[in-house]
């Protein structure tokens, strides 16, 4: 009897070479503690495109656990609230500056102490709070729309 050999798919073409770099978002720069998904991830990813890079690999997303490590999070499945934007927010019409205001973290060491408590006040508390008081129609729709998909989009 002869075996077969095994089809292998790949979804490059033959010859196909790229190049990439690895690095978790959180260790971008931010005026708020910690790299997030901001300008300062736009700017990076503009950088890569000069450089002539194809990839960026920048997983996992979940929650930091143990040591505060994101290459161990708690979950596969929940997102992580220090990579939420405040500028973002704030353009979004969910937070205000002076929400950010007390806000004076090194640009050299990410101090976790003071960083999870800051963004999970603004993301979760004050953002969400404005969303669910007063939240922008177009985003409300956009939630609802979100919501009703259900897991499978």
């Amino acid at each position: 009897m002869e075996c077969s050999p095994a089809i292998v798919w790949t979804p490059f073409p033959p010859y196909y070479h790229a190049s990439g770099i690895w690095l978790h978002i959180t260790s971008l720069p931010s005026r708020h503690g910690i790299g997030d998904l901001g300008s300062g991830a736009r700017a990076w990813i503009d950088r890569l495109v000069d450089a002539g890079q194809s990839w960026w690999q920048s997983l996992p997303f979940g929650p930091a656990g143990y040591g505060t490590s994101p290459y161990e999070p708690l979950s596969t499945f929940a997102g992580n609230e220090q990579l939420i934007n405040p500028e973002d927010l704030i353009e979004d019409g969910l937070l205000r500056r002076n929400d950010c205001d007390d806000n004076s973290f090194s640009t050299a060491v990410v101090d976790y102490a003071a960083v999870i408590p800051f963004k999970r006040r603004l993301g979760l508390d004050t953002a969400w709070g404005n969303f669910a008081a007063e939240g922008r129609t177009d985003l409300r729709s956009a939630f609802s729309e979100f919501c009703e998909s259900g897991p499978t989009g």
